[in-house]
């Protein structure tokens, strides 16, 4: 059986070579560019992310990921977001006042945590809802988080009149102690858009195992 294609997107933001690792040790043929042929004729495209979102997302302009990531989602071909990566793809961010534009996959805006420990970094649970392909088998586990900012709301919906959109299947987690705790979006899957807030090329065995079943779809 061949190896599915996966692009790691090296647009100068994320820890690449991590993911570039971790998703070669799970099965994965990996190429680390920013080509824009390999970027879109990969089975898979992963786009990491580290730092603030306006410069992410102007990195990720400026080597034309926005335009790679329609196209591939346009088409039903798979992306993963980890991290700011995830983060951009929402409407907007806001950081110390200012307001930038995210991709738009999904509505909503990525904020600062609401919690008196920020940056929330370190282990933690989530909590999946029991559909999720990627938590299969690591529902329970920990995984490794470092940001000060996530998108504490998900507006989008599904239709209850026709029941035709499939729900975006979420998970939660929550950053701070336990009386001043504050629940933020951990992961996402809608369709062929999959992300993270957590990085599972740096969460051990279990973020290992969530790699391999994101792989398994490809």
């Amino acid at each position: 059986m061949a190896q599915p294609s996966v692009c790691v997107f090296d647009y100068g933001f994320g820890n690449v070579r991590s993911a570039t690792r971790a998703l070669e040790h799970v099965g994965a043929r990996v190429s680390l560019t920013a080509d824009r042929a390999v970027a879109e004729n990969a089975d898979g495209l992963v786009v990491p992310g580290v730092g603030a979102f306006e410069a992410v997302m102007t990195g990720l302009r400026q080597a034309r990921g926005d335009q790679i990531v329609g196209r591939r989602l346009a088409g039903g071909r798979p992306v993963l977001g980890i991290c700011v990566g995830m983060q951009v793809m929402f409407a907007r961010g806001v950081e110390h006042g200012v307001e930038s534009e995210g991709l738009d996959q999904w509505p909503g805006t990525v904020e600062r945590l609401q919690t008196a420990v920020v940056p929330n970094m370190g282990w933690a649970t989530v909590e999946p809802p029991e559909t999720s392909a990627l938590f299969a088998g690591v529902e329970d586990e920990r995984f490794y988080f470092v940001h000060s900012y996530a998108a504490r709301e998900f507006p989008l919906g599904v239709s209850e009149d026709t029941g035709r959109l499939a729900a975006p299947r979420l998970t939660w987690s929550t950053a701070g102690p336990e009386r001043d705790a504050d629940r933020f979006v951990a992961a996402v899957e809608n369709g062929p858009l999959s992300a993270t807030q957590f990085h599972p090329e740096k969460s051990g065995e279990a973020g290992l195992h969530l790699l391999r079943n994101w792989v398994a779809t490809l």
